[in-house]
């Protein structure tokens, strides 16, 4: 990417900001919204990926019910990059940010974000995973995330000096091995965005109906260092700049103590952690990004899955004989919604499911 483009792209980002800053942020995610539902029919190739992957992981749903997430999950993803990145500095400070952020369900993590020992938390991109670490580091809490860079240097130089405004230390580094262990050891609490595609080398977890690749690294800290594993995100509430922060499962070292592969379990876990936040909120993921673009090995062979797999995969204490059956299919195969539908599961989507509505304008 040439310097003019990077400049040209930072300078529009920069007058977006500029133009919304005098108005209210729910007024902003109307507009947002409204620009979101022209790039949803414009972004064909987006919206498909989208679209599939909604109808893959929700095959339970109506096709009309399909398509309301897909549009719905890309004017927030616009609500969360036209109006929510540029709002938090102004709009979230240290004396209103419980008018914004409400501690909606974090009871069994408070001894690992208050203590102090080390631990990880985990969050995927669903809901506003932005406003997850600024708002504790906000209250106090010392965090450090790590953070992919962006690609254009100015606007990655601005948005860092929003992300850390609050006390959260970003850490942009890929490898970054040697800082990460430094925050461990010195007893700091760090986070990752954990639903990013590792790659053909990743570890393949079960994600929604089909293996997907996990980054190793997660799983390896927390075995190394003996960590709890804090998963939860920030849920948008009634479509306005309003977050409920969720805490829905808490992997403690002792959790996999006596598992055959603890990597396997730790990573399919905490996967499993964020299927269910996807599955609270499905109109707030990023369903755009390839989250099942790499395939395992067996897969890309054309071979069925492996005994040694499939035998580590029945041995998740979750992992029901119809999942596991839809595991072994290859990605572009017909999902199933019979062999996925568990009445007794947390994680089952309830079919009547709509988008959360929008919030009524006053006057």
């Amino acid at each position: 990417m040439t310097i003019a483009i990077e400049l040209a792209q930072y300078a529009a980002a920069r007058t977006v900001a500029a133009v919304f800053s005098p108005f209210d942020p729910d007024q902003n995610l109307e507009t947002a919204r409204l620009v979101g539902k022209a790039y949803a029919r414009l972004g064909a190739r987006r919206r498909e990926r989208a679209r599939t992957g909604v109808a893959r992981s929700l095959p339970e749903l109506d096709i009309e019910t399909q398509r309301s997430i897909v549009d719905a999950s890309i004017g927030h993803m616009f609500g969360l990059f036209m109006v929510d990145a540029f709002s938090m500095p102004r709009t979230v400070g240290r004396e209103n940010w419980h008018e914004r952020v409400q501690m909606a369900d974090v009871g069994r993590a408070m001894k690992h974000i208050m203590g102090d020992k080390p631990c990880i938390f985990v969050t995927g991109h669903i809901g506003n995973w932005e406003i997850l670490g600024y708002a504790l580091a906000l209250i106090g809490f010392e965090m450090t995330a790590l953070a992919r860079p962006l690609d254009n240097r100015f606007l990655n130089d601005w948005l860092l000096g929003v992300r850390q405004k609050t006390g959260l230390k970003v850490i942009t580094k890929w490898g970054a091995t040697d800082e990460i262990q430094r925050v461990i050891e010195a007893g700091g609490k760090i986070g990752f965005i954990a639903d990013q595609n590792a790659g053909n080398d990743g570890l393949f977890v079960p994600f929604f109906s089909r293996l997907a690749s996990t980054y190793k690294s997660i799983p390896l800290l927390a075995m190394r260092y003996e960590l709890p594993i804090v998963c939860g995100y920030a849920r948008r509430v009634g479509g306005a700049f309003r977050y409920e922060v969720r805490v829905n499962d808490v992997i403690e070292p002792a959790d996999w103590s006596d598992a055959d592969d603890p990597m396997l379990y730790i990573g399919a876990r905490f996967n499993r952690a964020i299927e269910c936040m996807v599955r609270e909120s499905p109109e707030q993921y990023l369903w755009v990004h390839r989250r099942w673009n790499s395939r395992p090995k067996h897969e890309r062979e054309g071979e069925p899955m492996p005994a040694r797999l499939e035998k580590k995969l029945a041995a998740l204490p979750w992992m029901r004989p119809a999942l596991l059956e839809e595991l072994r299919k290859p990605l572009a195969a017909p999902v199933d919604p019979a062999a996925l539908h568990d009445p007794g599961a947390p994680m089952a989507i309830d079919p009547r499911y709509r988008p959360v509505p929008r919030p009524q304008r006053q006057g």
